[in-house]
């Protein structure tokens, strides 16, 4: 599953949230320090796991 970074845009705190993309696009990401519904993505890395051939 994707994980997106967030900042809290009234207590200024970033968390990460690990979610579906369903889940993402419903939107009503919460701050987990404030539960205020104020939050903003932040650019995140994106990384990717591949299986190995030989």
């Amino acid at each position: 599953m994707p994980s997106y970074s967030f900042v809290c845009q009234k207590c200024k705190k970033s968390f990460v949230s690990i979610m579906t993309l369903a889940e993402y696009d419903k939107g009503g990401i919460t701050c987990p320090s404030c539960k205020s519904k104020k939050v903003e993505q932040k650019p995140s890395a994106f990384f990717a796991v591949t299986a190995k051939k030989s």
